[in-house]
């Protein structure tokens, strides 16, 4: 197994666009042809569009792109510029009397960092598209969807994290697996040996707490306190599965998730995860499952690590730094 670019999976394209001032921005997955895809939503809070085309049961076989957005629920705007590009360029599923992009879009909540009143609108969207399309533009860290993503919220924004957006993929002879993943939890991050890299910070804003021995300090119920969290991403394969499968690899790399985050999942966290299949390799679902679990984390673990410390919200590299 030998690490590969995510964009070197091919019949996709993926841009970033963003605000820097404001902190908030999108990644698109571009799938020109069309892929079939799975979703598996696990958190309490989402805000999605379009998500019910991936039920097995609903007739469209293929989607044309997937939208990482910030903004929270006016992030979804942002489809629509993606819409309008794709359809200029004659993408999406022929109706007879034009072709319809089919976008299926999940947003994190950044409001809490840089402007709450600047969201990702239907002209980020627009140049998303148009820089997928054009230029694979696509970077880690401090871009897209990551440019406002945080960790670590369980005592407001001065304890906080800055996170990111991060990729990684592998190849096993033809076969091709990757992931790309938003990370922007109310829990704390974990590298493999079990040490908090991103998430709740100590007073001395030298260290880390762990939030789940915080949270259980008090079992009381909380109120307006576990707010602008949630974890999206995608994984990309160039396996050849049809939408059911693709769900079901899409709750195997959901795993990722839970081997690095925690807490995870809870009612203020909108955790969700896509599965795309672009290619024509035959290979076992159980093994594709399995490494899209394992390209998931190692994503998670990226999107700390090439952040960048903004506003005063210190990163993984400026604690590491201070030690």
């Amino acid at each position: 197994m030998k690490e590969i670019n995510i964009l070197d999976i091919e019949n996709i394209k993926i841009g970033n666009a963003q605000n820097n001032d404001a902190l908030t921005g999108c990644t698109l997955i571009l799938c020109e042809k069309g892929a079939p895809c799975g979703v598996y939503v696990a958190g309490g809070g989402p805000a999605s569009r379009e998500t019910n085309l991936l039920n097995p049961m609903a007739a469209a076989e293929k989607i044309h792109a997937v939208l990482l957005s910030g903004g929270s629920a006016f992030g979804l705007d942002s489809a629509g510029g993606v819409m309008e590009y794709l359809e200029e360029k004659d993408i999406g599923f022929d109706t007879g009397v034009t072709k319809v992009p089919l976008v299926c879009t999940s947003c994190i909540f950044d409001l809490g960092i840089g402007s709450k009143n600047i969201r990702p609108d239907k002209k980020t969207g627009y140049e998303c598209a148009k820089n997928a399309y054009e230029e694979n533009n696509y970077k880690d860290g401090n871009y897209g969807v990551g440019c406002g993503a945080t960790a670590g919220k369980l005592l407001g924004k001065d304890f906080m994290t800055k996170t990111g957006v991060g990729s990684y993929a592998v190849q096993i002879g033809n076969l091709k697996v990757g992931a790309v993943v938003c990370v922007n939890a109310l829990g704390d991050v974990f590298d493999d040996k079990g040490n908090i890299i991103a998430g709740l910070l100590n007073s001395e804003k030298d260290g880390f707490l762990n939030t789940f021995e915080t949270m259980i300090k008090s079992i009381e119920p909380k109120e307006n306190l576990f707010t602008s969290n949630t974890t999206i991403g995608a994984v990309i394969t160039n396996a050849s599965f049809d939408k059911t499968k693709m769900n079901k690899i899409a709750r195997m790399a959901h795993n990722g998730y839970v081997k690095r985050i925690n807490p995870i999942n809870t009612t203020a966290d909108g955790d969700s995860i896509y599965a795309l299949s672009t290619g024509d390799v035959i290979s076992d679902i159980n093994v594709v499952g399995s490494i899209s679990s394992f390209v998931v984390e190692m994503a998670i673990e990226r999107a700390i690590k090439s952040a960048k410390g903004v506003c005063g919200v210190k990163s993984y590299n400026e604690m590491q730094v201070k030690k």
